[in-house]
Order: C-alpha cells, then structure tokens, then sequence
C-alpha cells in the first residue's frame, strides 16, 4: 500500500500504466471517496523540470465537465514524487467501450453523437486555454454516467499537452503511433530525421482517426499484417492519402491500396449522419497541415452536426429507416429535398403519412413545427410511382435461395421486411398479396392504394407462404 497525506492505494488496483506514470484507484482517508491517483515513475523524472511541471500546470487552468477533473497535488509519503489525484471514472475509456463485442463494428448512432459532442467540447475547451494534448486516442477518452444515466466522456492524460497558439510550432514528440499525424510518424515510428515542425492541428489528424474508429470499430489506415507490423506501408497509407478520401487498406501482403470515401458498408451510423460527418473526417485526415482544416472550421463543422434535429422517415419502398438531420429554422421544402437524395423518391412523387394521416407540409412550413418522431414512431414514405425495390432481401443462412418472389405488379410496390406487417401501417393503405417470403415467415408485402377503404383500420396480418390472411 502507498499513500500521501489524504490519499491512498494498493499497487494491485492498477487502472492504467504509460512509459512515466501509473494510474491507481486510490481513496480518500477521511471520507472514502473514490479517486484516480497518478504516480511517477523514475523514468519520468529523466525529463527536464519544466516538462514535469507542464501536465500539473495544464490541469490546474482547465475546468470544464468534458476534461477529467485535477483534485489534488500531493507528494507519496515514502519517495516524496509528485502525486495526481483526479476524477475516477468507473466505467473505462471509450477504447474499453470499443472493446465491447456489441460495438464491433462501431457504436451506435445515439452514442457516438454523444462521442462527437464530448471530444468537441473538450478540445474547444483546451484552445480556449491554448493548449494542445498531442495524444488524443480512444484510451484517453474516459467515461463516466451522468446523473440522466446517459454517458460522458472526459479527456485525460495530459502528459504530452502544452500550451501552443493556433500560429506557433513544436519539434518534440508524443503520441500513439495509430493515431499519430503522419509527419510526427515518420519522425517517432520510422526514426527518420526531418526538419518539419508541428502545429496544432496535428491533434485533428488524431480526433479524425479516433472518430473513425469509434464510428466504424476499426481504424481507418490499415496495411496487411496491421501497422504495427508493417510500418513502412502505414506510413505510405497515411501520406500518399488522397483527398476526400477517409480511409486506405490493404487487403494482401504487397498489394494495392483500396481508397474509400465513405463509410464501411457495416458502420452503425445512418446515411443522414455518415453524409455529414465524412467531410469534417476527410479534411482533418490531411497528411499536409496547409490544406488541413483549422480548429474554427472543425469546431464551426461539428456545431453545425450537433445543433440539426433528426426526422426519422420509413421509406416503404426501401424497407429503410431514414434519419434526416435538419435545422430547425429549415423548411419543409429543403426537408423533402434531402429526403429525396436519401431514398432516390423525387419530391413530386413523396407521399407522407404521420399516425394514420396523410402529413401535408408546406413549402415554407419550418422543421421545428413539425410532428415529433421517433424509430417507433416515423413519418412514413410511400412514392405515388412504382419503384425499383432496393431494400435488403431476407436471406436464410440455412437455404440461401429459399427467397421466390412473385411476379406482380401494383401501381405502388414496397418491399417491408417484417414480421406483423410493421405496426404503424394504420392509414388509408392496406398489404395485399406477399410477392415473397422464407421459410421463417418474414416476408415481402405489396402495398396498395385502398381510396374505397371507408375505415382507415388496417386488421393484423397472419402471413403465409403466398396469401396474407385477415381476421
């Protein structure tokens, strides 16, 4: 057991450990509070003194809910080295968050928002003060429950951090070498003298790697073999980057770079949110700081993702839950626009439906009137023209083929991939005939304009290899 005046802990409950220092979960004497204590190592004491002092004096000027919180700076009673005592966090960093199998392929959309929103905070927060933290990466993201039981996530470890304005430079070195800006790579990773300094903004190369990886569970520059064991190809991946692009792999030993410009087909984030946050990702991964965005237009980009309202639109048609993100001070008609580019259904041709009734919106009418949605309950797209069907067909591991759909033809066609004929169907619409099913009975149903249907009751649905049967 170690201890200070007020503080101690067991070496055994270690929480994190880094070439200076290791974090311990340590308690109050008097009260028993939980605190996160970090001790010093010899090693770190090799450094000059005002680089000691730098990560004390950073923290005592930062306050702010989005930044771990500095408590205390005490001396351990025995060795007398310099003590931190900070704000635990019980829950881990987001990298123990990606490490969940849940999130294997990214977090969902509600919580990487909250991701976005926190790191933005935080780092708006540290220029406020001036200060770059130069090793931003998942497991210095820590997260906590707030009192509403939603998370928040705090940066930490400012060992690397000091103080640099938007126009001055540095030539030291620190960081994690997956999240490293690509000129700090060449210097840290390939051990490669140049005479390149760095600005600030190289802590938007590693916010854009990291954002990446919370979005999509994976990171987005990758030779084969990983980087760690191909270190030459990832230093060719991150500095032959084209623009526009937000990630590079390479699938074979030796063999070419595949490009993207948009998100993996398996990322959890709707169309409507990947469509805005792929350009702030594209121009902060820029291996060249002069065509890099600067820290106002990042932080202006972001704002601008942050402060839009989602609509959620279920487009019949596509079996597909649209999130439409939009101002509230836009108009209906910039709303049917966008909804138009997500499902390919020409404005002209949008039929809306809100809880069983036809949803008429005016050109003019604002987005912050209109009717409140949710995934459970949408406003519902229909296209007044037949439309090819581009949803995902069911597919039984079991019999891959077993899906035969039938030839028919109706004057509006949807293909809904459900299992009760998807409860928010109540409108003037009524499900003929299943053009399609598996053998687990999930089916594809056509949709039909019901104008004589006095009751606007659609009955539940019992659905069969090829009728619908009502009671």
């Amino acid at each position: 057991m170690q201890s200070t005046a007020n503080y101690l802990w067991l070496i055994s409950d270690l929480l994190g450990q880094g070439a200076t220092a290791n974090v311990y979960r340590g308690r109050h004497k008097k009260t028993g509070d939980l605190y996160a204590v970090k001790v010093f190592n010899n090693l770190s004491f090799l450094r000059p003194l005002d680089v000691q002092m730098r990560e004390f004096e950073v923290l005592k000027k930062l306050n702010h809910k989005n930044i771990v919180k500095l408590f205390a700076v005490e001396e351990e009673s025995n060795t007398r080295h310099k003590v931190l005592v900070m704000e635990y966090c019980p829950c881990g960093s987001l990298y123990t968050v990606l490490e969940e199998s849940s999130n294997a392929y990214g977090l969902p959309e509600d919580e990487f928002l909250i991701v976005l929103q926190d790191v933005v905070a935080g780092m708006n927060h540290l220029r406020e003060y001036g200060i770059v933290h130069r090793d931003i990466k998942p497991g210095n993201i820590m997260r906590v429950i707030g009192e509403d039981g939603r998370s928040v996530y705090k940066l930490t470890d400012f060992g690397a951090a000091r103080e640099l304005e938007d126009d001055e430079q540095f030539v030291s070195l620190y960081g994690t070498e997956e999240y490293l800006h690509p000129d700090m790579y060449e210097r840290a990773v390939l051990r490669k003298d140049h005479q390149k300094k760095y600005g600030a903004t190289v802590d938007l190369w590693s916010i854009g790697v990291t954002f990446f990886h919370a979005a999509t569970g994976s990171l987005p520059f990758r030779p084969f073999e990983g980087p760690r064991r191909n270190k030459e190809v990832m230093y060719k991946i991150i500095t032959e980057k084209p623009s526009g692009t937000v990630s590079g792999q390479q699938k074979f030993e030796n063999g070419k770079i595949e490009w993207s410009t948009e998100m993996p087909v398996s990322c959890n984030l709707s169309k409507g949110l990947q469509s805005l946050l792929t350009p702030v990702l594209a121009n902060i991964l820029e291996a060249d700081q002069e065509k890099c965005w600067g820290f106002d237009q990042f932080f202006a980009e972001t704002s601008d993702i942050l402060h839009r309202t989602v609509v959620f639109v279920f487009s019949l048609q596509q079996a597909t839950l649209h999130h439409i993100y939009i101002h509230g001070y836009n108009t209906a008609a910039l709303f049917q626009d966008l909804l138009s580019r997500r499902s390919s259904i020409p404005i002209h041709n949008q039929e809306l439906l809100y809880e069983g009734r036809r949803l008429l919106l005016e050109p003019n009418r604002q987005a912050q009137t209109f009717p409140r949605t949710s995934r459970d309950n949408p406003i519902m797209l229909l296209s007044r023209e037949s439309v090819a069907t581009v949803g995902l067909i069911f597919e039984d591991r079991e019999s891959p083929n077993s899906f035969q759909p039938f030839k028919h033809k109706s004057l509006f066609q949807s293909s809904i991939v459900t299992s009760d004929c998807y409860s928010l169907l109540r409108s003037g619409w009524s499900l003929s005939l299943v053009i399609g099913c598996s053998p687990t009975n999930r089916c594809f149903y056509q949709i039909f304009s019901n104008e004589h249907m006095e009751s606007q009751r659609v009955y539940p649905v019992i659905a069969t290899q090829s009728t619908v049967l009502c009671p």
